[in-house]
């Protein structure tokens, strides 16, 4: 047996050249090289309409999808611009309302510590009896009923500097004013035209006569 190998014994010639013609004659075939029929056209026409309308529908697609993301992107922007303005707005205001609140508590403490004080210091002057008092211990009791009142005074005078409206004047006590100045002028609205011509007169009459006398005077010294 020989050792060489010979790779034309198992080529089949003939198939080959075959199937070379074959191919040969397909490419040289007037079909591939003919004119296309107007229904060809048309069917090529109709297929380009169709992928026309269908890159319009995805370019619609597109345009709905991005306007979309643009009224998200829109919108997440107004949310975050929102949310700090209103982070600045209610920190700076729970900062105001908690120092107002502290403030007011504050106030409402003293007012209630200088109420009571008041309490007291009125309770004390209206608990001295002056016709308890005896001639014995008459000036023992009176000093300390001055102290008392002095005590009540101090308080009176420190509460009037922490809150000033225990400052201002009843209106019973301006009343009196008004009234007296609403009485003068009605003093002489109580007389008719001709009484206060009279009492005009009776008035300016004395003047009236040293007036004449003093010109009387100077006309006898300018005829003398």
């Amino acid at each position: 047996m020989s050792s060489d190998y010979d790779a034309t014994e198992f080529i089949d010639g003939d198939f080959q050249a075959h199937h070379l013609s074959g191919r040969t004659a397909a490419a040289s075939s007037p079909q591939s090289l003919r004119t296309p029929t107007r229904e060809e056209v048309d069917c090529k026409v109709a297929e380009a309409h169709q992928k026309l309308g269908e890159l319009k529908r995805a370019q619609e697609e597109l345009e709905r999808e991005r306007a979309a993301l643009e009224e998200t992107r829109r919108r997440h922007t107004e949310f975050q611009t929102g949310r700090q303005e209103m982070v600045q707005h209610l920190t700076r205001g729970v900062g105001l309302l908690e120092e107002a609140e502290f403030a007011a508590r504050r106030d409402a403490e003293q007012m209630s510590k200088t109420l009571t004080d008041l309490k007291t210091a009125l309770g004390k002057v209206e608990a001295i009896h002056e016709e308890s008092w005896g001639r014995e211990n008459f000036g023992t009791e009176l000093t300390r009923a001055l102290t008392t009142v002095e005590n009540a005074r101090m308080e009176w005078n420190g509460a009037r500097l922490k809150f000033p409206l225990l400052s201002t004047q009843p209106q019973a006590d301006a009343q009196p004013v008004a009234k007296g100045e609403e009485t003068k002028p009605a003093v002489l609205g109580n007389y008719h035209f001709g009484e206060l011509c009279r009492l005009g007169f009776a008035l300016t009459w004395p003047l009236a006569a040293v007036v004449l006398l003093g010109f009387l005077g100077v006309a006898l010294l300018l005829r003398h």
